[in-house]
């Protein structure tokens, strides 16, 4: 068997070149003297798990599984970390009872009444909520709280080593910073002990050595220590100290970060530690080509996504060119999958050096599915658009017929792809479809595909009957120039639609009597809509 750890040392998958850079670039070969790698990701709870969330949990773990294969047996960690201190600075649109939020705008998100009724603060939900999502996907992580943190005196050496390079921690902030903000920055944001208000004052006085910085209060001086949970960072130097306490070896971030990334790698430096090895990705277009944004609600949400779609599908979306603006709206989800289902069916029969770069490696993590889906899924909606059914029992006594093996029982991911493609065709295939009626020009063309098939004596499996629909084109070179423009009237005339499957599969698996009938009715100029 090939070496694994030999191959990722040459494949060009991204994953594998960031796992690269990674040791040899930041670690120098050699292990951390923690004693383990820690790739980290960061999320805020002010509002629930979105997509870009996802996004960046399953990229950083494809470059974990990558890096452990690189360095097999070194040990590996993956944080989520969530800044659930920070003071909440707006209620957000989408809770209910926000009228219970609005008393303690500025107050960390874990010091804050629950609006759902269901955890002891909206911090600690919006944090259940996001080890769920994470659950739901079996990503192996380990779940960090900030509030946890600072509260347990984790950060406390970091936060004094923040007092002590105060002033140069403020000399790389203070020029990124308007005149009226520059005049009050300070790194640390005492939390008030009367209101439990996360303050954003002027900083009086420092005192290095007992640990404090003060801070003035209707006038008087209010002294506190930066440990222990009674003081939080600015989230720039935030970032920088989780890394620096933590020792955070990885973490990807989006590109409107990309200033930010900067300035907590200089304060990382400040404070004594080489900042982690950082991609930058590129944010998602919604259909217009803006910007995906969570408070627009433009673009998919990966509830959107998993109801059209299984989960791998979106893994893939993810894999591809994380570093290229990409639409993520619906019209991308059944290309994707179709594109996934095509790289786990290759996976098996490619040599070892090339399943280290079919993305069903790092979707799965080095082990794909072996179970064959069967059916493409670009065909399975053409089946529901010209069945005009929602029912997948209908769609079944086709498969069935075509592939007598398969079933619901014995093949679950073909089960789960006919659901997929009902919800699709429903909410999208359906409610564009546009029939046209075949032309005058065009009728011996669909004549002589139907009277062709009625005398069809090969097995009709989907190339044979591929060539047959090629053959009957080219006859018809004065009506249709190209072969592009027969299947085009095909598409539209039979499925409503002006692109479409691969004829010769959608007739298999529809049947050639019912093709035949469906052309039968087109030629009559019937519409095929009812």
């Amino acid at each position: 068997m090939t070496d694994l750890a030999a191959l990722a040392r040459h494949s060009n998958a991204w994953p594998f070149v960031e796992a690269r850079a990674l040791w040899g670039e930041r670690l120098k070969g050699k292990v951390p003297a923690k004693g383990y790698v820690l790739f980290e990701t960061g999320y805020g709870p002010s509002g629930l798990p979105h997509i870009g969330t996802f996004g960046e949990v399953v990229r950083t773990t494809m470059v974990r599984r990558a890096f452990e294969a690189l360095v097999p047996g070194v040990k590996t960690r993956l944080f989520a970390f969530s800044d659930d201190m920070d003071g909440l600075r707006k209620v957000p649109d989408n809770v209910p009872n926000q009228e219970l939020l609005q008393p303690h705008l500025g107050k960390p998100l874990t010091s804050i009444p629950d609006p759902f009724g269901t955890h002891e603060s909206f911090g600690a939900h919006n944090n259940a909520r996001l080890r769920a999502f994470l659950d739901s996907f079996k990503f192996e992580y380990e779940f960090k709280s900030a509030t946890a943190a600072y509260k347990a005196g984790e950060f406390d050496a970091a936060l004094k080593r923040v007092l002590e390079k105060y002033d140069e921690v403020i000399d790389v902030i203070l020029p990124t910073l308007g005149p009226e903000r520059r005049a009050t920055y300070s790194p640390f944001l005492p939390v008030c002990a009367k209101t439990g208000v996360v303050l954003q004052v002027p900083i009086v006085a420092r005192d290095v050595a007992a640990g404090t910085v003060t801070y003035q209060d209707d006038g008087k001086d209010v002294t506190v220590p930066v440990t222990g949970g009674h003081c939080k960072l600015q989230w720039k130097c935030d970032w920088a100290m989780r890394w620096y306490a933590l020792g955070v070896d990885y973490e990807m971030s989006g590109k409107d970060l990309i200033d930010s990334v900067r300035l907590s790698g200089r304060i990382c430096r400040i404070l004594g530690a080489e900042p982690p090895t950082n991609l930058t990705y590129e944010l998602f277009l919604d259909e217009g080509g803006q910007k995906i944004s969570k408070s627009k609600g433009n673009g998919l949400s990966v509830d959107d996504w998993l109801t059209y779609a299984p989960p791998e599908s979106l893994a893939l979306f993810m894999f591809q060119k994380p570093k290229t603006a990409k639409r993520l709206f619906f019209d991308v989800i059944p290309k994707t999958v179709d594109e996934y289902l095509d790289f786990v069916g290759k996976f098996e029969g490619e040599a070892e050096d090339a399943r280290i770069n079919n993305p069903a490696w790092h979707i799965h993590g080095g082990k794909p599915a072996a179970e064959p889906a069967h059916i493409t899924f670009g065909v399975l909606l053409n089946l529901a658009g010209v069945c005009h059914t929602e029912n997948p029992a209908v769609l079944w006594q086709y498969i069935s017929r075509y592939k007598p093996d398969a079933s619901p029982a014995t093949a679950p991911l073909l089960d789960r792809l006919v659901k997929h493609a009902i919800a699709y065709y429903r909410d999208f295939v359906k409610p564009a479809k546009q029939f046209r009626a075949a032309r005058p020009d065009e009728l011996p063309a669909f004549t002589e595909l139907r009277d062709g098939l009625k005398a069809f004596d090969q097995e009709p499996t989907a190339e044979n009957l591929q060539t047959l629909v090629y053959e009957v084109g080219k006859h018809h070179a004065s009506v249709y120039p190209n072969l592009r423009e027969w299947f085009g009237a095909l598409y539209q005339v039979l499925l409503g639609q002006d692109q479409g499957p691969r004829m010769g599969s959608f007739v298999a698996l529809f049947g050639v009597p019912e093709m035949i009938a469906l052309l039968d009715r087109a030629i009559k100029g019937e519409d095929l809509a009812k």
